[in-house]
């Protein structure tokens, strides 16, 4: 009868033990550098809401670069240094499951997880905070239930923002009609938005704002503009044939030009607005109206200021 006895267990050399350190920490650092620089990817900042917005982007950057850069690192690790030998056909050892090994790799994917969903959740409340947002029905006329919410905070507002297939209209407190947003800088611009059609989407890259509308119903929405400049807003939904089209600029300016803007304009007569996708349907219909099937643009809206869309803009 022969007695057997438990093989000790090897444990990691310390040399490896050092090398894994110090390459998880080069990998830690790398990951940092590339979360800060992921912030020069995106638009300039140009709203309250952005710095909050931009620091939950960089975060979830360098955390995927942090696990990109550590699974290829393995991956090259086990190709170059821990290949099989040129002429070795042999099959791989079988090895049991490491149930310690298992678990640490299910915990600790959960934990991140649900530490990025908690963060997530409170940037969203603080976004909330800055930009209160709620949907109201309405009849095709401004929803009182909405203009009442908006008063209660009112800074600057509300701002009627209407859409269409496929032009952008503002309407202002005063009765000065737009096909440019004016706003003045770091006071909050209270909207309503509308859609006279189907649903459309009021993106503002540097505001890190994006609002679908809906039609048959009013949105309230705040923002905080910080930064003067000239922005862009886009219609972020796809609305029909032109919707790419369906742009205009937003611009920025101090509380003194601004209200010298809306003084100055609403003196001038009603003209037919911005509406970049009469002209491409105008086109069409000179070449015979052929190609795939589209309905016709709604007819410019008559403003006081149409803008002017060849002024170059930041973002």
């Amino acid at each position: 009868m022969t007695s057997t006895t438990p093989k000790p267990k090897k444990s990691l050399p310390l040399r490896l033990i050092i090398i894994l350190i110090t390459l998880v920490g080069l990998n830690l650092i790398v990951s940092i550098q590339i979360a800060r620089w992921s912030l020069s990817w995106l638009p300039v900042a140009a709203s309250t809401a952005a710095p909050y917005v931009d620091g939950l982007f960089s975060l979830e950057v360098g955390m995927g670069a942090f696990l990109f850069i550590g699974c290829v690192g393995f991956i090259l690790w086990s190709v170059i240094i821990n290949r099989a030998d040129k002429y070795d056909e042999s099959d791989g050892l079988p090895i049991e499951g490491n149930t310690k090994l298992e678990i640490i790799w299910t915990i600790i994917p959960f934990i991140i997880v649900m530490a990025l969903a908690v963060y997530s959740i409170d940037i969203n409340g603080k976004l909330d905070t800055l930009g209160p947002k709620n949907k109201y029905d309405v009849a095709d006329e401004q929803s009182p239930q909405a203009v009442a919410t908006l008063d209660e905070l009112s800074e600057i507002g509300p701002i009627e923002v209407i859409s269409r297939q496929w032009n952008w209209e503002f309407v202002y407190p005063n009765g000065v009609r737009s096909s440019e947003l004016h706003l003045p800088i770091n006071q909050r611009a209270n909207f309503l938005l509308t859609s006279k059609d189907v649903i459309h989407s009021l993106y503002i890259p540097a505001f890190r704002l994006k609002q679908d509308i809906i039609p048959g119903s009013v949105i309230s929405y705040s923002i905080t503009p910080t930064r003067e400049g000239r922005y862009r807003l886009r219609d972020a939904h796809f609305s029909g044939a032109y919707f790419s089209e369906n742009q205009t600029h937003v611009i920025v300016q101090s509380e003194q030009n601004f209200e010298s803007w809306l003084e100055l304009t609403n003196s001038k007569p009603l003209v037919p607005g911005l509406s970049p996708g009469t002209v491409f349907y105008q086109k069409r219909l000179s070449k015979g109206n052929k190609g795939w099937a589209t309905v016709p643009p709604a007819p410019p809206p008559m403003v006081n200021d149409p803008g002017n869309p060849e002024e170059t803009h930041e973002a």
